[in-house]
């Protein structure tokens, strides 16, 4: 009989200390979002830093350093999107950040022979050009440019293609619109648009100094927020309400955003989307011709959350208990599985980054031109390796209780 109630009790033990690893690995992921808003609003303020010199001193140098900035920034901000799937309070604030692709015609001007949505009232207003907007018959007073009107501007006239605010927005206005199609190079804005004066060209270059003020403080408030949602310091915040609520719910949500993130949006939205349409409308940093890094870090966020370790920009590493702890536990095999799924999207991804960055480069915008076939095998060759990705992560959450996942596939068949 003792021997009886000894072996209940170890059994109880042994669930209530598979009860305490899945909350320590619901808390940490806590602590690798604080981590990657953190370092995404460290980098924001040092892309404000870098704008701020620019317009206070306009120079190809200065120029330059901004965008060397702005593609700095991207690297932690791609890395916290996989936080975006399953937690609503960041899929309803990232709209104002990361929303593409976007008429630029609202914000400043653009070539004759600009394309833009059909019906989109907004796309060519030239927010820049003009202190006052007549949008459907509503009036909008545009004088004064500050982070307030900028977000108030967002979906004007109802359509999503008219984005004001962000790191697209900003990206624009440092590069300029990309006019090559499937060409070599990327935009090409002359510091001159940020001069006053005589020496100013493309008109209202105060005006579009403004601009970049208010879009850039905009962008250091909005990640001021986030961050505070995910500080471990306060009960009153997101993190608190995720880490005191039911541990499979929270697991739920780590791996919905992996899956979400790897099948719907990035093999989906911002791959097969591209691909199809040979559009390089379509493609994610249009502007910057950044996409392949953007692409790269998205897939690295999946991978930090799945292993519980995450790279920061200070080069220190935070670590701990992960979801690959509590599959290893279960079924080594379907963690070794998971792990080679995630080891072949880096794989196929950095191949996509090699390519872009060689030295005779063969960028986003260029691979997906109808008829490039290299391009077109080094783009589903990542998006293969995602679906199996996916399709691991599935496995992965079947393994440690997690029923019924369902990805995001944003309507994509694969």
């Amino acid at each position: 009989m003792r021997r009886k109630l000894l072996g209940l009790a170890l059994a109880c033990f042994g669930s209530l200390a598979m009860a305490a690893d899945e909350q320590a690995v619901v808390g940490h992921y806590a602590n690798l979002a604080q981590a990657v808003f953190e370092d995404s609003l460290t980098t924001a303020l040092q892309l404000q830093q870098a704008t701020d010199a620019m317009l206070a001193n306009p120079s190809e140098a200065t120029m330059r350093a901004a965008r060397d900035a702005w593609k700095q920034a991207r690297v932690p901000y791609q890395q916290s999107e996989v936080f975006r799937f399953g937690n609503s309070v960041v899929d309803d604030w990232e709209g104002q950040l990361n929303a593409w692709p976007l008429d630029e015609g609202l914000i400043d001007y653009v070539a004759s022979d600009y394309s833009y949505e059909l019906g989109n009232e907004g796309a060519t207003v030239n927010i820049i050009s003009q202190t006052e907007l007549n949008v459907g018959g509503e009036k909008i007073d545009v004088s004064t440019l500050t982070p307030e009107i900028l977000a108030s501007l967002n979906e004007l006239a109802g359509s999503e293609a008219n984005v004001a605010t962000g790191y697209h927005a900003i990206e624009f206005l440092l590069w300029g619109q990309d006019l090559n199609g499937h060409d070599a190079g990327a935009g090409s804005r002359e510091y001159t648009d940020f001069v006053a004066g005589e020496r100013c060209t493309g008109g209202n270059c105060e005006r579009r100094a403004d601009y970049l003020r208010a879009a850039s403080q905009l962008l250091v408030d909005d990640l001021v927020y986030m961050d505070n949602q995910w500080d471990a310091g306060r009960n009153d915040n997101y993190r608190a309400d995720l880490v005191s609520g039911d541990v499979k719910e929270g697991l739920n949500i780590m791996l919905f955003g992996m899956g979400s993130l790897a099948l719907g949006e990035l093999a989906g939205e911002r791959m097969k989307v591209a691909l199809e349409a040979n559009s390089s409308e379509d493609e994610h940093d249009c502007f910057s011709d950044n996409t392949h890094n953007s692409h790269f870090y998205n897939a690295q966020g999946i991978r930090n959350v799945y292993l519980g370790s995450y790279q920061r920009v200070d080069g220190s590493k935070l670590s701990g208990p992960s979801l690959a702890d509590l599959v290893r536990e279960k079924s080594p095999k379907v963690d070794g599985e998971i792990r080679a799924a995630l080891e072949k999207t880096t794989t196929n991804l950095q191949v996509m980054v090699d390519r872009a960055e060689a030295d005779q480069p063969m960028k986003f915008d260029q691979m997906i031109a109808e008829g490039n076939a290299e391009g077109e095998g080094i783009i589903r060759n990542a998006i293969v390796a995602l679906v199996e990705e996916t399709r691991a992560i599935e496995a992965a959450a079947q393994i440690i209780g997690v029923s019924k996942l369902e990805p995001e596939t944003a309507g994509h068949a694969f």
